[in-house]
């Protein structure tokens, strides 16, 4: 019997069709659905059947895992505890998009290769397939990956349940894969994706500035460093604010006292912390111990990558040794050239340590 076949329109995915490919795979089913690199066939991991019949279907030797998909770049914290900057850096750059990360997993013995296809039809599916979907490529093993649903069926017609035809795909190559079973970074198989693509985000070190609002002190310290760096490509300089709600610009006074300086923060937009800025980030600088205990609070694992701003302060100049750095909002503009001259003190000294 031939696989039946559901033409989905990439650019308005038919919303019911779609459900229809997802509830086949919740129930144990096999679909052969598009990505942005080649077709693939979703079952659902945790079935033991599935799986079962999906490495039939694939003629894939035992032991050899499957790569899974997920809709969103945080679901990564469920397969792995791996928080190493590289990995964050990498699939915040590339995701969704052509490619795999093999991360240990949570249980420390296994690995697991992870990535979000950026594909309208295939995240749709994998958001509303509410499981776990196991995604290899879909032809059989040791055949070349196929691009349109007419070669995915070659190998496979009459033997998966559904099959989503939503025309040719954009790259037609498998995704890179990155392997951080080590903790560092090793290009397994190389896409559109090089390895010195990889190489290029990966060693880039990544520093953060954080305070409350990201309307002054973060802002003062993110454009400051920027400034003191002269242009260096090998360093990215961002801030962001814990209690941030919604976009806004830096303060007045803030842009004054830089502008003072010869440096224009116009362009800024405040944005909230996130983990996944957090766990990208190489080194974080806080304004205030009270910051420095919410960034824990939310990701504990970058307790060693956390400073005060004011661990950096002239010692002979601050004789108080108050590490904390006040917040100048709703001081007079001398207050905020105070708050500027003290974080650029401390900025001086983090340059020689970068």
């Amino acid at each position: 019997m031939k696989t039946r076949i559901l033409a989905i329109d990439p650019a308005s995915p038919q919303m019911d069709l779609v459900l229809e490919a997802a509830r086949t795979i919740h129930s144990g089913g096999l679909v052969i659905f598009p990505t942005e690199t080649v077709y693939g066939i979703a079952a659902d991991s945790a079935n033991p059947l599935a799986m079962k019949r999906l490495r039939e279907v694939k003629r894939r030797q035992e032991g050899k895992p499957f790569a899974i998909m997920i809709p969103q770049k945080e679901l990564i914290r469920n397969y792995t505890s791996l928080d190493a900057p590289a990995l964050y850096k990498l699939i915040d750059r590339y995701w969704p998009g052509p490619l795999t990360v093999i991360v240990p997993s949570g249980n420390g013995r296994d690995s697991t290769g992870i990535r979000i296809p950026d594909h309208p039809v295939a995240l749709r599916l994998i958001e509303n397939v509410h499981c776990t979907v196991a995604a290899p490529s879909a032809n059989f093993e040791g055949n070349p990956p196929p691009a349109t649903i007419q070669e995915a069926l070659r190998d496979l017609d009459g033997l998966v349940d559904l099959a989503i035809d939503s025309g040719r795909v954009d790259i037609g190559t498998s995704s890179t894969i990155v392997d951080f079973v080590s903790g560092k970074p090793e290009v397994v198989r190389t896409g559109v994706i090089s390895r010195q693509d990889v190489d290029a985000v990966t060693g880039k070190k990544h520093i953060l500035f954080v305070c409350t609002g990201n309307s002054c002190r973060s802002v003062m310290a993110e454009y400051q460093f920027r400034y003191l760096l002269g242009g260096r490509s090998d360093i990215a300089v961002s801030s962001a604010g814990t209690g941030v709600l919604y976009p806004t610009q830096a303060s007045r006074e803030a842009l004054s006292v830089l502008r003072e300086n010869g440096i224009d923060a116009r362009a800024h937009v405040s944005r909230p912390v996130s983990n996944m800025l957090l766990k990208r980030s190489d080194l974080v600088f806080v304004m205030t111990r009270g910051h420095r205990s919410q960034l824990l609070e939310r990701v504990p694992s970058i307790e060693k990558r956390v400073y005060l701003l004011g661990e950096f302060k002239n010692s002979v100049l601050h004789q108080d040794c108050d590490l904390d750095i006040p917040d100048p909002i709703g001081h007079s503009h001398a207050e905020y050239q105070h708050c500027r001259d003290m974080i650029a003190e401390c900025l001086r000294k983090i340059l020689h340590l970068v």
